[in-house]
């Protein structure tokens, strides 16, 4: 591939995104010449409130044969969602076609108000590695058309598989102008690396509110927070399009939390925050397309899993917050090889996943950054110990893991930065004569941080990437990355967009990264030109952008 052809990304057609009804379970549906449905009246509303489908629709972790849907009625999404005390039966169809003239799979699912009137149902039988559309009808009312995929058959060898990564869409920092662009992608699914609410409290300097006057702590408090986000047309229109696979970091509980310790344990108690944990993990639950081995257990939610994708990528995907020790406060402290990011049952789950499944590459779905990050120039240095910096035994046992010739082609993908850090992976980052065993790509935020100073962020970070030489590309636009996958490389693509404080904005790819399978590291950064000059959305707001609000040490 020419450096020119590098950048010439195709725009696929817009995923098929519709306000299409449902099927009704008491009688047969008309299609319209418009396309939209028509309900042949011979049935009842069941007493269903009026507007339920307000937070549209999303699918989930794909396997070969099946996939998972989700919807939630709430028709008073963030106020504590408006519908009555009582059971309400979801008509669900799956379809070959957006027309829904083939049916493939149908049921009926039961929102129950305990649940917060959630649906997730876990479709089987499906045709590999094919898409499929999905809708739901609640009495007379349907909602939004889905479209949904599933993974190649388990040894099957496809060719390519192409996938999107992003994480950190803080409702404050702006708008979700990314994703306007993301629908426009073709994609087999969506990573999602943490940080899907933020639990910060109303910020009335910023480009939009947060719901509430404080932070949540309730579980009504929670579900209204996770329903103000769905509510946004531009993520719904990607829950839409494309199956999501999730994970979460701090901001869907409490910043920088680390299994039972909050971020404040002077102001909250270890019983409270166990309440505060419990109500989150479930609002999180309510709000995500996971199947219900996820399902949260009081304070306790399994979400660390392994997706395939034939016999080319193993997803690995991972919670660095739920087991993870309490955040060292020292560099010294950081050496001490109890400490751990994962806890021993997860590390014991990657280790032997990533030496077993036998695909030609293993991709981590993973929250901070693995690769070290100095945050001041000379020879003093300094760091954030809540990411892996932090946890640095553990890191070198994996990283030699990596790089014992077990792993196939490892790579790391990374939300949490607010910024994208694209960086070798070495078992010791301060003696760059130790080998390359692996790649890390941290991607950019869709929106914390807000409108980026990018003059501010290089200034700060050349002279540390100058003595930094595992880092081999830095930026802090606000975006996200689209992979390319195949047995021989991994491309990956970083997308901008150049403001998130207006309605719109513009899109442009500013960077492609190539790691070559056996070779560690990576191969080659393809840098696109410079950004253009663009003058101000308009005032420019306070954002709090918490990226260095962890304490730093020596």
């Amino acid at each position: 591939m020419s450096r020119t052809e590098g950048f010439e990304f195709p725009v696929s057609r817009r995923r098929f995104v519709s306000t299409a009804a449902v099927a009704a379970v008491a009688g047969p549906l008309l299609v319209t010449p418009a396309g939209a449905y028509a309900r042949i009246r011979n049935g009842t509303d069941a007493g269903v409130p009026e507007g339920v489908f307000t937070l549209g629709v999303a699918s989930g972790d794909p396997l070969p044969d099946g996939v998972v849907l989700w919807t939630r009625l709430a028709p008073q999404p963030a106020t504590g969602g408006g519908m009555p005390a009582r059971d309400v039966p979801v008509a669900w169809e799956v379809a070959a076609d957006p027309s829904f003239r083939q049916v493939i799979r149908s049921g009926v699912a039961v929102a129950r108000p305990e649940q917060a009137h959630c649906v997730h149902v876990d479709v089987r039988g499906l045709r590999p590695d094919t898409d499929y559309h999905y809708r739901f009808r609640a009495g007379y009312q349907v909602s939004p058309v889905g479209r949904t995929r599933t993974a190649p058959a388990a040894h099957s060898s496809p060719s390519r598989l192409r996938f999107a990564f992003a994480s950190c869409q803080d409702w404050q920092g702006g708008y979700y102008t990314a994703y306007q662009r993301l629908v426009d992608e073709d994609l087999a699914f969506v990573a999602f690396l943490g940080d899907y609410i933020y639990e910060g409290r109303p910020n009335p300097a910023a480009v939009r509110q947060h719901e509430g006057t404080d932070e949540p702590y309730t579980l009504e408090q929670y579900r209204n927070r996770h329903a103000q986000y769905k509510t946004d047309p531009d993520l719904q229109a990607v829950h839409a399009a494309f199956p999501w696979i999730v994970t979460f970091d701090d901001h869907e509980v409490d910043n920088n939390w680390a299994d039972g310790v909050p971020q404040d344990p002077d102001k909250q108690t270890a019983e409270a925050f166990r309440a505060r944990k419990a109500a989150a993990f479930q609002a999180y639950y309510e709000h995500m397309p996971l199947r219900r081995t996820s399902r949260p257990h009081g304070p306790d939610i399994r979400v660390y899993r392994r997706l395939r994708f034939g016999s080319l990528t193993t997803l690995h995907v991972l919670d660095t917050r739920q087991f993870r020790s309490d955040q060292p406060t020292t560099l010294a402290a950081a050496l001490d090889p109890a400490l751990t990011m994962t806890g021993p049952e997860q590390e014991r789950w990657l280790t032997e996943g990533l030496q077993s499944y036998g695909t030609h590459w293993n991709l981590l779905a993973n929250l901070v950054m693995w690769a070290q990050n100095d945050r001041r120039a000379g020879p003093e240095q300094v760091f954030s110990f809540d990411n892996w910096d932090g946890y640095r035994v553990q890191r070198r046992r994996l990283l030699e893991l990596f790089g014992s010739g077990l792993v196939a082609n490892p790579v790391v993908l990374t939300g949490d930065r607010h910024c994208t850090w694209v960086s070798d992976l070495r078992p010791d980052f301060d003696d760059p004569a130790t080998p390359v065993v692996g790649a890390e790509l941290t991607g950019t935020s869709i929106s914390s941080g807000g409108d980026p100073d990018t003059a501010r962020f290089h200034a700060a970070y050349d002279p540390i990437m100058a003595e930094s030489p595992h880092w081999r590309f830095i930026d802090n636009q606000r975006g996200y990355v689209v992979c390319d996958l195949d047995s021989q490389r991994l491309l990956s693509s970083l997308r901008v967009v150049d403001t998130v404080w207006a309605h719109t904005a513009n899109l442009r790819t500013a960077a492609q990264f190539v790691v070559e399978a056996g070779r560690p590291g990576i191969a080659e950064v393809i840098e696109g030109a410079p950004p253009p000059t663009v003058e101000a959305a308009g005032p420019i707001y306070d954002v709090d952008d918490d990226q260095d609000s962890f304490p730093l040490r020596r």
